[in-house]
Parts: structure tokens; C-alpha cells; sequence
């Protein structure tokens, strides 16, 4: 993880709220790839992949000109290379073991009807957004209202005590990665979850019985600036921080009517 131009996990900032559910896994496995070099793939099989449906392989296991979806449908096998992308893909199979292999199902089940295209087609491609930047939020009614409609003011300062009563996790290993050094623009593609749920194990229950390939096609999801969460970034506590229409943009006219 020393090599140049990667970043190494020792960067992680595992105080950041945003992994606080990743951290009582994740931290110490960092701190084990940090100390010893070892690869990552073999840190997380030694770890948590015998409990989990696949197992944790080196990169060069990946033939050359075969789709890493399909591969891994194939064989059982992750290909991982020793970077903080693949660390944090490591850790989603590890807390959603059953959800990210029934996203590789349905990839798998794509690529056998589709082939491998430039354009992936709608449903391989909501699945790889969500794989990659997803997240899941429960919250109260007023505050979806306000997210699916894009009014931030409402959502972020308006009805700010209501966050008191919502749940986000993140599931995108990309996202997670990016966050390592946060910027205001970055956004996740979140879903809604049930209400009351705050327990990973429950989350995974819920969310792999609700992927199915018919609802998912239509990309589910609706987008959060992540940084603007309550409590999630300290210069969100001055309202003036919603007011950058370059992050905060607001519904546009097209999707307005789409929603009608």
C-alpha cells in the first residue's frame, strides 16, 4: 500500500461519521494491512471471508478479457488489488454478504443475456451505480418528501431536528473511498429503506429481498449531498451552506413534470 500514487489506508480517517459502521471491522484490518504490507486480499480472507460466499483473491486471477462480474459469479472469487477501492468493496461483502451477491447475480444474469457492450443498459447500470455510490436512508416521511423534491432549505435546515430520527448508511465501496478526503460535491444515490431500521444485519435482510431487476432498472434512487447531512461536516451548521446551487441543485423543470 506504500507504492506510489496509492493512497494507503493509514489515510483513513475512521472517526468521520460517515464509518462509524464500518469502523469496529475495518479500523483494525487497516491498521493490519498498514503494519504488516500485506496484500489486501489475503488480510480480508484471513479475516471474514470464510463466512462469507465468496473469497478474496489477487487481481491477477482475473483473466484477461473476462468480465470481473462474471468471473466472480464463476468462481466464487473477488479479485483485489491493494488499494483503498478494493479495501472498502472487501468490507461491503463483509457486512452484506447476501445483497452484493445478489448484485452480482443480476450482473452476472445481464452479461449472459446482453454480452459484454460499451453501454452496460439500464439494469447493469443502476446495479453498478448503486454497487459503487449507493446508500440507504430511513427517515420520516417529510424529510423523503423534501429529498425527492430537492428542497434542501426544507430538507437540511427546515426540518433539520427530524434527522435525529433518521438512519444512513453507505453501501457504494467508491464512495467510501472518495470520502477519504471529502469534498462538498459528492453525492450518493440513495434508496429508501424501511422505517426503524437500524441494525446492518436488518438492513441486508430487507435490501437483498427487494432487488429485483424490473423495479431496479429504473435507478430507484434519489440523489443526497452527502456532506450536507446534520452533524455529518461542521460547515454545515451555518445554513449559508445549502446555498451553493452548485452542489444543492434544485429539481429541474423535465423532472418536475416526470414526478407529477
Amino acid at each position: 500500500m506504500a507504492s506510489v500514487g496509492i493512497t494507503p489506508l493509514s489515510a483513513i480517517d475512521w472517526g468521520a461519521p460517515w464509518l462509524e459502521p464500518w469502523r469496529v471491522l475495518g479500523e483494525p484490518l487497516a491498521q493490519r494491512v498498514t503494519a504488516t504490507a500485506e496484500p489486501v486480499h489475503a488480510v480480508l480472507q484471513s479475516a471474514v471471508g470464510a463466512r462469507l460466499p465468496v473469497g478474496f483473491a489477487p487481481q491477477s486471477e482475473l483473466p484477461a478479457g473476462t468480465a470481473y462480474e462474471q468471473h466472480i459469479w464463476d468462481t466464487g472469487r473477488v479479485p483485489t488489488r491493494d488499494n483503498l477501492h478494493d479495501f472498502f468493496n472487501g468490507l461491503v461483502w463483509s457486512q452484506f454478504p447476501q445483497t452484493k451477491r445478489r448484485l452480482n447475480q443480476l450482473q452476472a444474469q445481464a452479461l449472459a443475456t446482453q454480452g459484454v457492450r460499451a453501454a452496460r443498459g439500464p439494469l447493469r447500470d443502476a446495479l453498478t451505480v448503486f454497487d459503487e455510490n449507493g446508500a440507504l436512508l430511513s427517515a420520516p416521511a417529510p424529510l423523503w418528501h423534501a429529498l425527492r423534491a430537492r428542497d434542501w432549505q426544507r430538507l437540511f435546515v427546515t426540518l433539520r431536528p427530524l434527522w435525529a430520527q433518521a438512519h444512513l448508511i453507505l453501501f457504494g465501496h467508491a464512495l467510501l473511498e472518495k470520502l477519504v478526503y471529502p469534498r462538498k460535491p459528492m453525492v450518493a444515490h440513495v434508496l429508501q429503506a424501511q422505517n426503524a431500521i437500524n441494525k446492518i444485519a436488518t438492513w441486508e435482510g430487507w435490501l437483498c429481498a427487494a432487488m429485483e431487476a424490473d423495479a431496479w432498472a429504473d435507478k430507484p434512487f434519489a440523489p443526497l449531498p452527502v456532506l450536507g447531512v446534520p452533524g455529518w461536516w461542521p460547515a454545515n451548521a451555518d445554513p449559508g451552506f445549502y446555498a451553493d446551487a452548485q452542489v444543492f441543485r434544485p429539481l429541474r423543470a423535465t423532472q418536475a413534470d416526470a414526478r407529477r
